[in-house]
């Protein structure tokens, strides 16, 4: 069964830095997308970054300078490093894979807390 295991959330203050990391276990299929989505009370999970099976990179507008994604498509997992952390990337953040060719699938993770204060 298909599974991903997030770690890496946290309360820190504005200017700090977090990452978190993201393992896939199960069949996952290449090509793939990987990556993190947020979500606050009442608004739409929003992308965050996403990294393609043969590294191609998508950000945000608001987190391009501060924020970086990596990954190991043979170790099927990510990271997010978030760096100069602002209180408005508050958010439960969430792991995602999705398959992108002629097998298609997408799965989610529980979800970690990021707090940032000011």
């Amino acid at each position: 069964q298909e599974r991903l295991t997030e770690s890496g959330g946290g309360s820190v203050r504005a200017g700090e830095s977090l990452r978190l990391s993201c393992a896939a276990s199960g069949v996952i299929v290449k090509p793939y997308t990987m990556g993190w989505y947020r979500q606050t009370p009442g608004e739409q999970r929003e992308l965050v970054a996403t990294i393609d099976s043969v590294g191609g990179q998508t950000y945000a507008d608001s987190v391009k300078g501060r924020f970086t994604i990596s990954g190991d498509s043979a170790e099927k997992t990510v990271w997010l490093q978030m760096n100069n952390l602002k209180p408005e990337d508050t958010a439960v953040y969430y792991c995602n894979v999705k398959g992108i060719g002629f097998i298609t699938y997408d799965f989610w993770g529980q979800g970690t807390q990021v707090t940032v204060s000011a």
